[in-house]
């Protein structure tokens, strides 16, 4: 998250659009960290200019979840755009949820689900 531009964009399965800008973008992955009892990468590899994060979580509620992100890179290192796709429906919903109720204060309401 360091390495993100400031109007970076951050794409998701648990929002219905993008959350532009560096420090939003941090307040949404930080917020769903708060619901993971655990996260276990399954796959990591860099391919040019991308970095593929695979892995596994099991939600506070117990509920499985598997996600894919994508971590685009400028040519200095930096980050543009993040893209994070999740399954399976119920803890994508389960986890849009969490995030409507804890964000929609903060972020404008047509992102959540």
């Amino acid at each position: 998250m360091d390495d993100l531009i400031a109007d970076a964009e951050l794409v998701s399965s648990v929002l219905r659009g993008p959350v532009a800008g560096r420090d939003d973008i941090r307040r949404v992955v930080d917020t769903v960290g708060t619901f993971y009892a655990s996260q276990t990468p399954t796959f990591v590899q860099k391919v040019g200019s991308r970095l593929f994060l695979e892995y596994e979580a099991v939600l506070n509620s117990g509920e499985k979840l598997s996600a894919a992100v994508i971590v685009d890179h400028n040519a200095d290192g930096s980050v543009p755009r993040v893209s994070v796709r999740m399954s399976p429906l119920g803890a994508v919903l389960a986890l849009a949820t969490g995030l409507r109720e804890r964000l929609s204060a903060k972020l404008p309401e047509s992102l959540f689900l």
